[in-house]
């Protein structure tokens, strides 16, 4: 379930954009990458002398498919990363379609029928959790624990299987992998500022963030060259009723399990509303500015413009 607000954890797509655009997007994204790499593998690979290629996928082209970061290093190895704030055990899942959608683009298709084997890259499958609920430094989820087993069917006998390598990087939490990336340091260094922000009631929360973090150089040079980026990274692509459809199929299901479907569609209401306050706030945007970035429907807009007036 997507989170509401920053200090829980944060919009994961508000800090999914930042992320994504510091290690796959951004002119320095390559050289971020390779440190994010070396980190994970105890490698020394320089910028130099490593290939990278990024294998992002085209939300446009794909629809619901789009991923964080992909690359593939030196036409071996193709290596994803998904960022999280909040704990989705449905990651091996949802990586495998994505490594499938990688495959299908850069493997030509009449290869497939080749009768000699063809040679594909290795893929690697992260994910990076930053949010506020408590979670080990490192953990694994595998596509099997997803499995219904047959009755009589034995853990061996899992034929597809993929390994989901989860790492906590707040803080205080994942201070091991940190210690060896610097770029992903200085971004976890900067979210945490963030939080500090919204819990000490800074008036404009992103914008003390962003200006802390440069007083302190975290992430100066990206954060002074991309300042006003960062702040429109509030208003990425955001599907609101796909977002808050999967939010109440779930609070629904939960719900009638425990009886108590009612509290929770309140819940949700109050996370919509804060999310539209943090925009018109930090952003300074009018009502119907945050309504039309957030795709609200018009049958809607009257009852939310009711309860923020």
């Amino acid at each position: 379930m997507a989170e509401k607000d920053i200090p829980g954890g944060g919009n994961r797509r508000i800090k999914d954009s930042m992320f994504v655009d510091l290690f796959g997007k951004d002119v320095s994204a390559k050289e971020n990458f390779l440190s994010l790499y070396n980190a994970l593998h105890g490698t020394d690979l320089r910028l130099e002398d490593t290939k990278l290629e990024p294998e992002m996928i085209d939300g446009a082209v794909y629809m619901s498919y789009a991923n964080d970061v992909a690359m593939m290093v030196n036409g071996q190895v193709v290596v994803l990363i998904e960022h999280q704030s909040t704990i989705n055990q449905n990651m091996p899942l949802r990586l495998l379609d994505y490594v499938t959608r990688i495959y299908e683009r850069i493997i030509p298709a009449r290869k497939k029928y080749y009768r000699s084997r063809i040679q594909i890259p290795m893929p690697e499958f992260y994910v990076l959790y930053n949010g506020t609920d408590d979670f080990p430094s490192e953990e694994v989820m595998r596509l099997s624990d997803a499995y219904i087993r047959p009755e009589g069917r034995e853990p061996d006998d899992v034929t597809l299987e993929l390994v989901v390598r989860v790492y906590n990087i707040n803080v205080g939490k994942g201070d091991a992998l940190l210690e060896k990336c610097g770029a992903l340091r200085q971004y976890s260094q900067f979210i945490a500022l963030l939080r500090e922000a919204h819990w000490t009631g800074k008036r404009n929360p992103l914008s003390w963030a962003v200006r802390e973090a440069v007083r302190k150089e975290i992430l100066p040079d990206y954060l002074e060259r991309k300042s006003t980026e960062v702040f429109n990274m509030f208003l990425m692509e955001y599907d609101y009723k796909d977002d808050i459809a999967s939010q109440r199929e779930e609070s629904f299901e939960l719900g009638l399990a425990k009886g108590r479907v009612s509290g929770l569609e309140e819940g949700l209401e109050k996370g919509r509303l804060e999310d539209m306050r943090l925009m018109m706030d930090n952003l300074k945007l009018s009502l119907p500015q945050v309504m039309d970035a957030l795709k609200i429907p018009s049958e809607e807009r009257d009852k939310y413009a009711s309860l923020l007036s």
